[in-house]
């Protein structure tokens, strides 16, 4: 059985950096907003890990889909920039983490984009499972 740490405790942060690509950008060369959502989607991707996702999924049927997102851009992110993705998280239950994501560009005194992001673990017949014990134990170091 699942269990989940008893706090709502926010993991330590995570840094992932993306480099802007032209394509990445609208015709000003700032970045077109959807692309955030494929950023933080990466920078997920590295706390967990892709060998790990890959196992969940072939050896358990288990995966991760977006349950709610919350996006806000202060600031534009243009073509070249290197930006930092702020990666942190914490147990909403057994079957949902929230992820507090933050692009930052370099030198910049605030974040050009907030996310707060909720994701629930499924089956193949998506619906609702509870994350694996060995998930969240690795998932668990250094919270």
């Amino acid at each position: 059985m699942s269990r989940v740490p008893a706090q709502q405790q926010y993991s330590p942060v995570h840094s992932f950096s993306v480099q802007i690509y032209y394509e990445d950008t609208d015709f000003s060369g700032v970045v077109y907003h959807p692309n955030f959502l494929k950023y933080f989607e990466r920078a997920r991707e590295h706390v967990i890990g892709a060998e790990i996702l890959s196992q969940l999924w072939q050896q358990q049927q288990l995966g991760f889909a977006v349950y709610r997102s919350d996006m806000l851009c202060h600031d534009g992110v243009e073509f070249a920039d290197i930006i930092d993705v702020r990666t942190q998280f914490y147990f909403e239950s057994k079957y949902r983490t929230v992820w507090k994501q933050e692009i930052w560009r370099p030198n910049a005194k605030k974040p050009a984009v907030t996310a707060t992001i909720e994701m629930v673990c499924m089956n193949q017949k998506r619906q609702l499972a509870p994350m694996p014990t060995e998930l969240i134990t690795h998932l668990s170091k250094g919270i």
